[in-house]
């Protein structure tokens, strides 16, 4: 296994639940797009990586300047995330091994840690399979009736949440995303596709404040959970500038 991860970061998603003027990724935090604090944060962790940042074709949004990669590659998005994946995946056909390990990361992820960022690469370092960050569930959950009552409790024990990055063997998890695809399984993430071939990747249990950028809400939680964390790790340790502020007045197709 080559000692540099490939990382794919889909970034082609339109973020329409956001309800804003621009793709999510392109909202601000402290005057810079969430995608360039994500880029930002993998760099730091892996600064040798090879990256496939996985952009709508039409985009004219994306500068460039916010990729802080020597070697990266910018690959046509697809309708969905998998899509997307699976186009990185065909466009380093020839030039990834069939046991590299390849880390896809939700570019609306921009809090992941670098510490945790390492230590999932490092725990999947001799994993023939891969694996994936995840949090243990702490709430208790309900199952609804689909009427928008409670129809049971759900036990949480063994429950986590599924998070990323996602790290697998390039060989492997094209082979599930292609299966899937031809069999027409709706693939949510890249975990999803390689159980389906019957394999249990590993679960690496990472900080929940590596938040989803999905709703409103969450472009200020994001604002301050990266001022926290630059307050709380050394110096040495990220690499990324501190936001002070959330951009104002940034809003999202």
């Amino acid at each position: 296994m080559s000692a540099a991860p490939w990382l794919v970061v889909p970034a082609a998603g339109q973020g329409r639940r956001m309800g804003a003027d621009r793709p999510k990724q392109y909202l601000e935090i402290a005057g810079r797009p969430v995608l360039a604090h994500t880029l930002a944060r993998l760099h730091a962790a892996f600064p040798a990586a090879r990256l496939c940042l996985c952009l709508d074709p039409f985009d004219a949004r994306f500068d460039p300047a916010w990729v802080p990669f020597p070697e990266w590659r910018r690959v046509p998005g697809g309708a969905e995330r998998v899509d997307s994946v699976t186009h990185a995946l065909d466009a380093i056909a020839f030039e990834a091994a069939d046991d590299d390990l390849v880390l896809v990361h939700d570019v609306a992820r921009p809090c992941v840690t670098v510490a945790d960022l390492v230590r999932l690469h490092a725990t999947l370092a001799d994993d023939p399979v891969g694996g994936l960050l995840a949090a243990p569930v702490a709430d208790t959950m309900k199952r609804d009736d689909g009427a928008g009552r409670v129809a049971a409790t759900v036990p949480r024990a063994g429950l986590w949440h599924a998070l990323t990055p996602q790290g697998f063997r390039y060989r492997l998890l094209r082979r599930a995303l292609a299966t899937a695809a031809g069999a027409g399984v709706v693939v949510t993430d890249e975990a999803s596709a390689v159980e389906a071939l019957g394999f249990s990747p590993r679960l690496v249990s990472g900080r929940r404040d590596n938040l989803k950028i999905t709703h409103p809400e969450d472009l200020a939680l994001a604002g301050q959970i990266l001022a926290a964390q630059h307050l709380s790790e050394p110096a040495s340790v990220e690499t990324a500038p501190a936001p002070a502020s959330v951009g104002a007045g940034k809003t999202e197709r």
